[in-house]
């Protein structure tokens, strides 16, 4: 048998396991050669990698085709409801609840306690709150009598407002009374008693509660009075739940800001509502000194460059930083005119109300015109209580109050940044009823500011809302551990029950309307499952809902390029 002929029977073998038969059927079959086989074979792996490569090129079409009307979030119950850009839709179901509860046992007399702390908070207005908050509670763990903190006077805002200047001293005192006793000041007779002065030190960053108690405890005992400086985020994230809502006893309720500083946030803020019966309230944060601290370039050439790196040398120990990559990683603040584009694209109009919260614009007026221009009703502290305001000006804090009351008071609030006052505001806002707060996912957005003339306005404005997503202010974003508490304080919000009786109470009927769609909806759902309902009612609702009409509250496309208004 010569060897083509060997070669073509192990091949007949190989292909046919069981060995070739000798039936007169086996002899009518053709043997398959591998020449035919690995041809067919890269053939098909050819196909395959034509249709990836396909899909690969396309993913973000693909993407949008699914999520095209994804601009959605799932409500209990698994029912989706349109994302309303001016109210986190069924916030309603979620409240503040930081109430002590039954075994938080009442706050140690002043002189039953382990000696008094004081505390010398560090930063800005917002920095120190955070400071102030976190002191209730180490004055609660070491069982000490807390003195009223004293503030930084010794910042880059360089702002010599004392703690009774700002908030309400006796209001402070008094509310967290059967948590902490505090007091104004040290007693006489106790510093004179005292042989050395009192003990000062710094505890490390996000210190747990074991480190003050081993730790500090043993010196505060032993001389009776103790100082910790630079008090900022010196006490854990992660504390017992009793403590958290200690936290949000201090933080929503006891700082309570002085009665001339509520007072002229509320004329701001019905001054606002006056001509407008909703308004965005936006935090620019794009201060010479913001930028300088982030490392980022703006495009303003060896100028720029040299301005920002001068400030920049106010921080010894800020490490040298590339603009581009900084920006590629989310860490610079939008510009103005950023800001502007990305609210637009969510479904803002032009006619929308801003209320502006900033200090000095790096760039000025030239920096501040293309968000003007794409939100021409445009205000600020200064436009609308110039005169209200003189005995304020030389205070960046009271100034910096202000803006906090009306950023709170705001049916949407615009961080553009993830700074102090940021992550304050939007813990209060979750905290009050998870009012609208919307955060630039700047990591992803800066892709798109990059590449914003090569695509056309419906395509711009679909791929903002879908980064946009999860970075809105709706209930569901906040999870327990998520964050910063003061940023994401989960433990002292609590939820109700979902119902649908909850939808169509009496107390809810207004909002079955047409600028209302997805309650509508929600509530036509609900009553056609329904079998205790009879035909002639649900024909009733039907013709109702028809005669209010489903007007979107946020477009999908929105066929105004704002840039032309």
């Amino acid at each position: 048998m010569g060897v083509a002929k060997v070669w073509r029977y192990s091949v007949i073998f190989k292909i046919w396991p069981s060995g070739p038969s000798l039936g007169a059927g086996a002899a009518a079959r053709r043997p398959i050669s591998w020449t035919a086989i690995c041809g067919f074979m890269l053939f098909a792996l050819g196909l395959i990698s034509l249709f990836t490569g396909h899909v690969a090129s396309n993913l973000e079409w693909y993407s949008q085709r699914l999520v095209k009307r994804a601009w959605f979030y799932k409500l209990d119950g698994g029912h989706r409801a349109q994302i309303d850009i001016w109210k986190s839709r069924y916030s309603s179901s979620y409240y503040g609840c930081s109430e002590r509860g039954p075994h938080f046992a009442s706050a140690v007399h002043e002189r039953s306690s382990n000696g008094y702390l004081l505390i010398a908070t560090s930063g800005g207005l917002n920095q120190q709150r955070t400071g102030i908050t976190d002191a209730v509670v180490v004055a609660r763990i070491l069982n000490a009598t807390l003195v009223v903190p004293e503030l930084d006077h010794h910042s880059f805002w360089k702002d010599d407002s004392d703690f009774v200047n700002i908030f309400d001293v006796g209001w402070f005192i008094s509310y967290l009374a059967k948590d902490v006793t505090i007091v104004k000041r040290v007693p006489e007779k106790v510093m004179t008693s005292m042989e050395k002065p009192p003990y000062t030190m710094r505890v490390p960053r996000k210190s747990e509660p074991e480190y003050y108690l081993e730790q500090v405890l043993p010196i505060l005992l032993r001389r009776r009075v103790l100082q910790l400086t630079k008090f900022d985020y010196r006490l854990a994230n992660d504390l017992d739940e009793e403590l958290q809502r200690l936290r949000c006893r201090v933080n929503y309720h006891a700082l309570r800001f002085t009665k001339p500083i509520r007072n002229l946030g509320q004329k701001v803020v019905l001054r606002m509502r006056k001509m407008a019966k909703r308004f965005i309230a936006v935090h620019l944060r794009f201060e010479p000194d913001m930028l300088a601290f982030s490392g980022c370039y703006y495009g303003g050439g060896d100028k720029e460059r040299y301005e920002l790196g001068e400030i920049r040398k106010r921080w010894a120990t800020l490490p040298e930083l590339s603009p581009d990559e900084e920006r590629t990683r989310g860490k610079c603040p939008l510009t103005p005119h950023e800001v502007g584009l990305m609210l637009r694209a969510l479904g803002f109009k032009n006619d929308t109300y801003l209320y502006v919260a900033s200090g000095e614009i790096y760039g000025g007026e030239k920096t501040l015109q293309p968000l003007r221009e794409l939100f021409p009703n445009f205000y600020t502290k200064e436009m609308l209580a110039s005169e209200e305001l003189q005995p304020f000006l030389p205070y960046s804090s009271r100034l910096a109050a202000v803006d906090y009351i009306v950023c709170d008071e705001s049916d949407v609030f615009v961080t553009n940044n993830n700074g102090n006052m940021a992550k304050i505001l939007a813990g209060r806002r979750r905290y009050m009823g998870h009012k609208r707060t919307i955060r630039p996912n700047a990591k992803r957005l800066s892709a798109l500011f990059m590449a914003r003339d090569k695509m056309d306005w419906a395509t711009f404005s679909r791929k903002v809302k879908s980064c946009q997503r999860g970075f809105m202010g709706d209930p569901e974003e906040m999870r327990p551990g998520r964050g910063e508490f003061h940023e994401f304080p989960s433990s002292c919000i609590c939820k109700k029950p979902y119902n649908y009786s909850n939808v169509l109470s009496k107390e809810n009927k207004d909002q079955f309307s047409r600028r209302n769609p997805t309650v509508v909806d929600s509530r036509y759902r609900y009553l056609s499952n329904s079998s205790n309902l009879d035909e002639k009612s649900l024909q009733k609702f039907r013709k109702g809902r028809l005669r209010e009409g489903h007007e979107s509250l946020i477009e999908e496309i929105d066929p105004d390029n704002p840039l032309s208004d």
